[in-house]
């Protein structure tokens, strides 16, 4: 027992070590061979999403960090439960590692898609309160600053930027394309086309505008209704790929000398490599199936 724990000790200390002096070290290298493959915020560039969360050196710092992290927390848990073999630890901790070095990326994609979603609800209220905007006499770019001040959220922080932009001088069109390339949406696409062309051939904006606010609000809808209908099949992927693990862990806690052949032998960790593969390919095959785009 005291030669285990001496071991877990060990194992903690060296993630420990390996987290916060390698990590640093395997990101700065990283980041000097692609350097050129991030984007650099200048006077001129256009702010990529990423730049509302973090930066790229960060970013890679909790990549390796995650994936050392990962890696040690799985060689204690395999050590702990008596798995031995060379062979059996170094691929598992490589694949642990390999997982948890994305973890980052997918948690930042997450925040995004996040920020994305709670622009996207807010377009509706930003249309209309546009159009009514309009009708009481007010310019575009006084409409604009009224509205997204009251509104909130990450819309009121993209058209401050817009804004700040026309007031340096850029036309407001312009700015608004610079806008639908931060954040890419076909409702916001429509948006601006549509102030686009109505400042450049006349027209009525509001009543422009009023016909967007119908059209984006019968989308809404319809993609509400759809992840409704969808929502089933999810829950469906995510309840097949976590039963096996489920039955796993309760079958372990229940008779751990049953189970142990599977994480102790060649053979129980090909059968439990063979289901992984199979409960994977049948969660991507659900999710492709649930996960329609509009």
């Amino acid at each position: 027992m005291l030669n285990d724990l001496m071991v877990l000790l060990l194992v903690f200390a060296a993630v420990t070590w390996g987290v916060w002096i390698v990590a640093p070290m395997l990101a700065q290298i990283g980041l000097e061979r692609s350097d050129s493959q991030y984007v650099r915020v200048d006077a001129t560039a256009q702010l990529a999403p990423i730049y509302r969360f973090t930066t790229p050196q960060r970013l890679a710092q909790a990549c390796w960090w995650s994936a050392l992290l990962g890696s040690g927390l799985l060689l204690a848990v395999l050590i702990a439960f008596n798995v031995l073999s060379v062979y059996i630890i170094s691929f598992c901790c490589f694949l642990s590692g390999l997982l948890s070095f994305h973890i980052p990326k997918w948690w930042l994609k997450r925040r995004i898609r996040k920020r994305q979603a709670a622009f996207d609800a807010r377009l509706t209220d930003l249309t209309l309160g546009l159009a009514n905007g309009l009708r009481s006499g007010a310019a575009l770019p006084q409409s604009l600053e009224i509205v997204s001040r009251d509104i909130g959220g990450p819309m009121t922080e993209e058209m401050s930027l817009v804004l700040h932009e026309y007031r340096l001088g850029i036309d407001l069109p312009e700015s608004l394309e610079r806008l639908t390339r931060r954040m890419p949406g076909e409702d916001l696409a429509l948006l601006v086309t549509a102030i686009r062309l109505t400042m450049q051939s006349g027209g009525s904006l509001a009543e422009v505008l009023d016909r967007i606010t119908d059209t984006i609000r019968h989308r809404v809808d319809f993609q509400d209704r759809l992840a409704t209908m969808t929502a089933q099949g999810r829950f469906e992927a995510i309840a097949m790929a976590s039963a096996p693990l489920v039955a796993f862990l309760i079958l372990f806690l229940l008779d751990r000398q049953l189970m142990e052949p599977l994480i102790t032998t060649r053979i129980g960790w090909s059968a439990l490599g063979v289901v992984a593969l199979l409960e994977i390919t049948g969660f991507l095959v659900i999710n492709k199936i649930v996960t329609i785009k509009v």
